[in-house]
C-alpha cells in the first residue's frame, strides 16, 4: 500500500495487466478480463525482474518441491527440508529456517556455499549454520528428487546417498523475466546469457528504451536496480548522471548477516598487490557481550601502505556496518583514519578501530 501511495503523490497512473512491445513505440496491455489496449510511447524502461531458474531433472510442483518464490507461500512450517544450491538465495532460506528449528539440509555441488565470498566469513556463516542444526553437504550431485506421493521428498545423490524432508527447496538462481514482452517487435535481442544489454546509462541498443535490474544481469542487487532505474529515468529526461559507481555494497539477509564491499583478501592476492589484513571478532567488542552478538567478525584489507581495498563483515547488522567502510572507500581512507577518529560507545562499529590497530601494527 505504502508503494502505490508513493506513486499516486507522485502522479504516477498505474495500469495492471500484461505489457509487450507492438513496435519499439508501441506497447500493447492485456487487462484482467482479457481487453487490450494499445499505447505509443516515447520512451520505455523495461524494469520486469527475475523468477526463479527451473534446474534440470528436479520436478517443482510448488507444494512439496518448491521454488524461492512458492517456499512464502507454505501453510506451515515443515519439520525437515533439503535445500539444493549454495547460493545467495539458497544459504539465506537455509538459514532462516534452520533457525526456526527446521531440520534444514543444504545439498550443492560445489565445496562450501557462497564461493564468491571471503573463506573465512563463509568458515563463520557455516559455524552459526550448523549450530543451529544445519547441515552443509557438498560437494554433490544430486541424481534424482521426487515426491513419494505420501509424505517425503526423496532426494538421492550421486554417491548413493538419500535424504528424505517434508518440502524441498530448489534454489537454482534466478532468470530474466522477459518471456512475452515480445522484445523481437521492439528489435531488441538477449544476450547469450539471456539478459538485455545496456550501455552505462541503461539505454539498450534502441536508444529510447531502457532496462534496469535484473533483467540486465549482475549485480542484481536491490540496491543497484533502484539506482538503476534512477539513472535510467534521468537519462531518459535528458539529464546525463554518468556511469554507475563501482562501489556497490554486497548484501545477504541470511543469519548471521553477510556483507561486503571494495576487495576481498583473495580478489587483492590475485591482483598481486601485498595485503594486511585485520579483524575484529564481536566477542571482544563491548556492544557484541552487552547484547549477546558474540558470533560476527569484521575483516579489513588494506595495502602494504595501510590504504583501505575492502571490508567483509559476518554478524547481526552487518549490511548497516559495511557502509563505514563503503565511505571509507570513496573517500580513500587509510588504517589509521579508524585508528584516530573515535567511534560510539559502546556500538559495533568499534570493530572497525580494532581490525585497523591490527593493520598499523604490521605498518
Amino acid at each position: 500500500a505504502f508503494i502505490q501511495d508513493q506513486l499516486q503523490r507522485n502522479g504516477v497512473v498505474c495500469l495492471h495487466g500484461r505489457a509487450s512491445f507492438l513496435a519499439s513505440d508501441r506497447v500493447q496491455v492485456e487487462g484482467l478480463r482479457g481487453d487490450r489496449s494499445v499505447y505509443r510511447v516515447t520512451q520505455v524502461i523495461i524494469a520486469t525482474g527475475s523468477r526463479p531458474r527451473q534446474a534440470d531433472g528436479v520436478p517443482v510442483d510448488h507444494e512439496h518441491i518448491l521454488d524461492s518464490d512458492s517456499v512464502l507461500s507454505m501453510l506451515y512450517l515443515p519439520e525437515s527440508l533439503v535445500v539444493l544450491g549454495g547460493g545467495i538465495i539458497a544459504s539465506e532460506y537455509a538459514s532462516v529456517f534452520a533457525s526456526l528449528g527446521v531440520k534444514v539440509t543444504m545439498i550443492d555441488r560445489y565445496p562450501r556455499p557462497l564461493g564468491f565470498m571471503d573463506g573465512e566469513i563463509v568458515g563463520r556463516f557455516l559455524r552459526a549454520f550448523r549450530a543451529a542444526g544445519g547441515e552443509f553437504i557438498g560437494p554433490a550431485q544430486v541424481e534424482e528428487v521426487r515426491w513419494d506421493g505420501i509424505s517425503r521428498v526423496l532426494t538421492r545423490l550421486a554417491d548413493g546417498r538419500e535424504f528424505a524432508a517434508d518440502k524441498l527447496l530448489s534454489a537454482a538462481g534466478r532468470v530474466a523475466n522477459v518471456d512475452g514482452l515480445n522484445l523481437a517487435a521492439a528489435r531488441l535481442e538477449l544476450t547469450p546469457s539471456g539478459h538485455i544489454a545496456v550501455n552505462a546509462a541503461c539505454q539498450t541498443t534502441v536508444p529510447d528504451i531502457y532496462a534496469v535490474g535484473d533483467v540486465i544481469g549482475p549485480p542484481a542487487l536491490a540496491s543497484a536496480s533502484m539506482e538503476q532505474g534512477r539513472r535510467a529515468s534521468a537519462h531518459a529526461l535528458g539529464i546525463d548522471l554518468g556511469a554507475l559507481d563501482g562501489m556497490i555494497p554486497m548484501g545477504i539477509y541470511a543469519i548471521p548477516e553477510i556483507s561486503s564491499v571494495g576487495m576481498d583478501e583473495a580478489a587483492a592476492t590475485k591482483a598481486g598487490i601485498e595485503v594486511l589484513v585485520g579483524r575484529a571478532n564481536f566477542e571482544e567488542i563491548a556492544r557484541g557481550q552487552i547484547s549477546g552478538i558474540q558470533d560476527g567478525m569484521l575483516k579489513m584489507v588494506a595495502d602494504r601502505g595501510g590504504k583501505l581495498l575492502g571490508a567483509q563483515i559476518v554478524g547481526e547488522g552487518a549490511t548497516e556496518l559495511i557502509h563505514i567502510a563503503q565511505m571509507g572507500l570513496l573517500g580513500g581512507f587509510r588504517a589509521e583514519d579508524f585508528v584516530e577518529n573515535i567511534f560510539n560507545f559502546p556500538t559495533l562499529a568499534e570493530a572497525y578501530r580494532v581490525a585497523a590497530l591490527q593493520i598499523t601494527a604490521q605498518l
